[in-house]
């Protein structure tokens, strides 16, 4: 006689965990802490930091970039629309 047959196990996602698509969004968000921190902070820091404090930080940093990006807009169109004085030209 053959070996028992044994029930297969189901190892697909369960409640607990990441989905893929998740653990992208959450590692992404990880290394822009990082990368924005400056070495603030370690990676540990940030993975065991509480998700309120971490979301806190991220749209600080967004809105930081966001204000930035259009603060250079207007610089250019400041220089686009000729307020640029220049001097004497010499002929």
């Amino acid at each position: 006689m053959g070996a028992p047959i044994l029930p297969c196990f189901n190892l697909a996602v369960t409640f607990f965990g990441f989905k893929p698509e998740h653990q992208v969004l959450l590692h992404n968000q990880l290394f822009d802490l990082l990368w924005a921190g400056e070495g603030r902070w370690t990676f540990d820091e940030i993975y065991t930091m509480p998700l309120r404090i971490r979301k806190l930080w991220i749209s600080r940093i967004n809105k930081i970039r966001s204000d930035e990006e259009i603060r250079l807009q207007e610089q250019q169109e400041k220089q686009r629309s000729g307020n640029i004085q220049r001097g004497p030209s010499k002929n």
